[in-house]
């Protein structure tokens, strides 16, 4: 394994490490969680892993606009996507967890005019959001999560 694989692997456990432990929050407190996102939108998100076909959950910040359900691929501004996001690429069919609430959803990506607004929107009540696009230079995709 060369080096940047090296450090891939560590970012990834990390990640892992981090998510594990905002998901037990989530889940003890009725999908609320602290600390930087003390008061956020909060939701996990279900996919299966591209290559492992294995269940990956997420937690994530999302938009509920009118009953319609937004996430949004920031992965902090870097210039890459995040993986969840490949994995509902290459299968769209998710559940999600807000709250207590458990469903199953579709994935679908947001068309560019519709998902500037949507991105706006959230940028607008979540300046970080706003930092995140201006961090890079790819166009950071929304998803809204369509309940089946």
């Amino acid at each position: 394994m060369g080096t940047d694989d090296t450090e891939h692997v560590e970012q990834v456990r990390a990640m892992n490490d981090w998510n594990a432990t905002i998901i037990a929050e989530f889940r003890a407190n009725d999908g609320r969680v602290g600390g930087n996102f003390e008061g956020a939108p909060m939701l996990l998100l279900h996919t299966t892993g591209a290559k492992s076909g294995l269940e990956r959950v997420n937690p994530m910040m999302y938009l509920n606009e009118n009953g319609r359900v937004y996430v949004f691929a920031s992965k902090a501004g870097a210039d890459t996507h995040p993986d969840w996001f490949h994995n509902l690429r290459a299968n769209p069919h998710v559940s999600v967890e807000i709250g207590t609430e458990h469903y199953d959803a579709t994935a679908l990506n947001l068309e560019e005019s519709e998902r500037a607004r949507v991105y706006a929107l959230q940028a607008e009540r979540y300046p970080g959001f706003a930092e995140y696009a201006a961090k890079t230079s790819r166009v950071i995709p929304v998803v809204e999560l369509v309940r089946d």
